[in-house]
């Protein structure tokens, strides 16, 4: 070997050396870089590979009714769940498990199917409201670590003790929605209200999740709790609703065979004694986890279960819409109580001849007599001398304009025409002849039952415009109820005396006297009320579907009422769908009515009579 051969061989043994020597240096840094530096990272990873964190799932707020009846519980229920992260053949513990509980394959894949993109340490349950058997059947498999990726969850569930009772008011519960979760609403599988109740003061129910830390095995069985925070119970929440009056309002409406709402209100502060619309549906199918096939055909039911009419619904309001146009008229100065229009049966308004419900006529009356005899011509004719803005402020002044303000979610806003609205609308004047429809509650003013009972408790107080409510306290945590405050009552009305006694005076006739609503009368009680039938559809407009449609184009029935006419007490509106007729209502308010007393006065309640359930055969 020549010398030059060894100077190179030389300089790159020296090369291999030096290259050697930095290798050994950067695995030293390196060693020293992940035993050192990232010590504690590694230690918590470590420790994680056999500690695992199980969320506590905290109850929500128990409801009461204002006298502490508990109207919506909590009972325990079990979910089956699959852990992803701890799974080496999902499809394995996906086939095993279908066998073992009976559900089918399919089912448990769409569950993990629909929250695929979740972090794979989240357990997806695939299982809801498991049985008892099921139970068992899975955690035989765990023992034997046959499903050591399924994990059996107790989780508290929402209980709703009289099914469908009062469902639009509690509303249901239900996971929340990847938009709820990308609003922020709430977290990913959390169980949150949906409707009702549950959702306006969902903070208030539901509570904080604990935690319980668990060492598991190699196989994922769970060894020891290491810690744990247990979970804390929403607020428990109390109703105005009146458990018995809820209860008679719809037993009245299911044994009368109708479809509606009814509202009872409290005048003098607006609290929400009874709120009702049906048909309804049972919150219990949502608490367990509602299927597809059951949610769509609550959905495509013709009948709108889903639908709180109270607040939802939209109507024309009839004759009972006649009060704003009384109430105008006098406070306006353009009539007095003792006005007289002489009804033939119909008159001529802008070259259009128009009928009173009664052909023959009602003859000569004033206005305490229109309002027992509810006398379209007399209302005719105060609309005509009124105008449609005049009419607009007055119903503005009774809430029946725009939403009441309930603590519910989803209202709709109530419509009463005027100029500048038609004009908005439709880029179109406003004609006269128009205005003689709305002075009779037809045309183009339509109203949610709720605003009804919110323009009939205005009348009773005579003071200011109710804003309706139905949460009356919250537990605290020594297991007091501390009060809501009340809502702000934006919208005074002092009536002036002589108007409130005409109103009054004529509202209480067509109860107790003669008038169209003879069937709400109870003895002693010296109820206030005016029915009120709706048309569906014109008169012509029902010759022409004749054979055409399957709609319902019955009218539909409403009354309105208070009790005692001094000093009300109590108010409300049953609405009565395609009933035909708005007397229909009368016997129904009056079974509340007594109903309310007999609870006042620590008398036994009264039963329901099928008498309450006839239909009379007044009109109007």
């Amino acid at each position: 070997m020549t010398s030059q051969q060894i100077g190179t061989l030389s300089k790159r043994l020296v090369w291999l050396r030096t290259l050697a020597v930095l290798l050994f240096i950067m695995l030293a840094v390196g060693f020293w870089h992940f035993q050192v530096v990232r010590h504690t990272q590694f230690q918590e990873m470590a420790v994680n590979n056999h500690q695992r964190a199980r969320s506590l799932l905290a109850p929500r707020g128990l409801v009461f009714d204002r006298h502490e009846h508990l109207l919506v519980n909590n009972q325990k229920s079990f979910t089956v769940s699959i852990i992803r992260e701890h799974s080496a053949d999902l499809e394995h513990t996906t086939s095993l498990l279908s066998k073992v509980t009976r559900v089918e394959k399919q089912k448990i894949k769409a569950a993990l199917d629909e929250r695929k993109d979740e972090p794979l340490f989240r357990p997806i349950a695939v299982i809801e409201n498991a049985t008892l058997q099921q139970v068992a059947s899975v955690m035989a498999r765990r023992l034997d670590s046959e499903l050591p990726d399924v994990v059996v969850e107790e989780i508290p569930m929402r209980s709703y003790p009289q099914d469908s009772l009062g469902a639009h008011i509690f509303g249901y519960v239900g996971e929340a929605s990847n938009a709820q979760v990308k609003e922020g609403v709430a977290r990913s599988g959390s169980i949150i209200g949906q409707s009702g109740v549950e959702k306006t003061y969902n903070n208030l129910l539901m509570g904080k999740n604990g935690t319980r830390h668990v060492v598991v095995n190699s196989v994922g069985r769970e060894i020891s709790t290491i810690r744990e925070t247990p979970p804390t119970e929403g607020q428990m929440v109390q109703l105005t609703i009146d458990y018995d009056l809820q209860k008679a309002t719809e037993a009245s409406f299911k044994q009368a065979g109708l479809r509606g709402s009814a509202v009872l209100l409290d005048p003098r502060n607006g609290e929400v004694l009874a709120l009702a619309s049906l048909p309804a549906y049972d919150p219990n199918t949502f608490a367990t986890g509602i299927d597809r096939l059951t949610w769509n055909d609550l959905n495509s039911d013709s009948f709108y279960p889903l639908r709180n009419r109270a607040i939802q619904g939209r109507y024309a309001p009839g004759s009972t819409f006649k009060i704003v146009v009384a109430t105008a008229a006098l406070e306006e100065g353009l009539v007095t109580p003792d006005h007289k229009v002489n009804c033939k049966g119909g008159a001529t308004y802008y070259g259009r001849y128009v009928q009173c419900y009664r052909g023959r006529g009602h003859g000569l009356v004033d206005m305490r007599q229109a309002l027992e005899k509810s006398c379209n011509v007399y209302f005719y004719t105060l609309g005509d001398m009124l105008g449609i803005d005049q009419i607009h402020k007055w119903a503005s002044q009774f809430g029946l304009i725009g939403l009441t303000g309930i603590d519910l979610p989803n209202e709709v806003a109530s419509i009463v025409p005027s100029t500048e609205w038609k004009y908005e609308q439709t880029g179109e004047k406003w004609y006269p002849g128009e205005t003689i429809s709305v002075s009779i509650g037809q045309g183009q003013v339509s109203v949610t039952p709720l605003s009804l009972a919110v323009m009939i408790a205005t009348l009773a107080n005579g003071e200011e415009q109710v804003v309706p409510r139905l949460v009356k306290a919250v537990g605290t945590d020594d297991g007091k109820w501390e009060p809501m405050s009340p809502p702000v009552v934006e919208n005074n009305v002092l009536f002036s005396p002589e108007t409130l006694e005409t109103l009054r005076d004529g509202l209480w006739m067509a109860v107790n006297d003669s008038g169209t609503a003879i069937q709400a009368s109870v003895p002693g009680r010296d109820v206030v009320g005016k029915t009120g039938t709706a048309q569906v559809i014109s008169n012509e407009g029902r010759l022409a579907a004749l054979g055409k449609t399957d709609l319902d184009l019955r009218d539909h029935g409403w009354f309105v009422f208070f009790a005692p006419k001094d000093n009300p007490e109590i108010a409300g509106v049953i609405f009565a769908e395609h009933a035909e007729q708005g007397s229909v209502g009368a016997p129904i308010a009056k079974h509340l009515i007594e109903t309310y007393f007999a609870k006042k006065e620590g008398m036994p309640l009264p039963q329901l009579e099928p008498s309450t359930a006839s239909q009379s055969s007044g009109v109007l």
